[in-house]
């Protein structure tokens, strides 16, 4: 699903060249509960404006995360991506995606862990604020890290085409630092009344955030390569993102 067809990538705007042969970034190993995950690490192009933390969706770490934490080493942010599956489990077959997530849906406190783990190992290297964003089922991870209140010195939370609904039992602290949504019209997975809902719980605690929809674009509009992938609003939803580190990562 995520195999590049394309050698150019659109950045707010400007074309950025990046061909498949070259890796701006490398894998990275680290542990968890004694167990080892590979994530990617990519350094900012000149002095870093900040971090940024990627988590995948329902297919693992793949090039695509790689792809994208490559994109925002050249707009001059250090970028990791996180690993929640486990080193070498990047699972192919439908039913085996529904499985990996499944069992961090159902262990949320897990999901929550390993993403601080993620985070823990970036900064090991990358130092300051962090902006943490996700897409598919990274972006419903992504607001699960957010709810929690666990993170520290986060600037901000974004998700792309994520899951929206909020667990029974759970809520957005007051201190939860800013959101951005970036969600397709047309997404059948996600319906508008998520998004919808998602804005009330929000303005009800007071939290600021920002919603982005985009008309025609199904669920996974930004995988390039996919029948899925809608041009437009991938180019608009990266552009809100890069003012979004911009405003939050001084």
């Amino acid at each position: 699903m995520k195999n590049y067809h394309i050698k150019t990538l659109l950045i707010a705007g400007a074309v950025l060249l990046l061909p498949l042969s070259v890796q701006a970034g490398q894998k990275v190993t680290y542990s968890s509960n004694g167990s080892d995950y590979e994530g990617y690490s990519a350094t900012a192009k000149g002095p870093a404006k900040g971090t940024v933390l990627v988590i995948h969706d329902w297919d693992g770490l793949t090039s695509y995360e790689e792809k994208r934490a490559e994109m925002l080493a050249a707009m001059g942010y250090n970028a990791f991506a996180v690993d929640l599956y486990g080193k070498g489990n990047r699972p192919v077959e439908t039913g085996a995606k529904k499985a990996e997530t499944g069992k961090l849906y159902k262990d949320r406190a897990k999901m929550r862990r390993l993403i601080l783990a993620g985070l823990s190992e970036a900064r090991k290297s990358f130092k300051g604020k962090a902006i943490i964003m996700g897409y598919c089922f990274g972006g419903a991870a992504v607001l699960e890290l957010a709810r929690s209140g666990k993170a520290t010195n986060v600037a901000g939370y974004a998700t792309f085409h994520g899951g929206l609904k909020t667990p029974k039992g759970q809520s957005y602290p007051k201190s939860t630092a800013p959101i951005l949504i970036a969600h397709g019209g047309a997404d059948k997975a996600i319906s508008m009344d998520q998004v919808a809902q998602l804005s009330k719980e929000l303005e009800a605690t007071g939290v600021s955030y920002e919603m982005q929809v985009y008309s025609g674009a199904p669920h996974a509009f930004t995988v390039i390569g996919s029948p899925r992938y809608r041009k437009v609003a991938d180019t608009q939803s990266w552009a809100a993102f890069g003012g979004f580190l911009k405003t939050n990562l001084k």
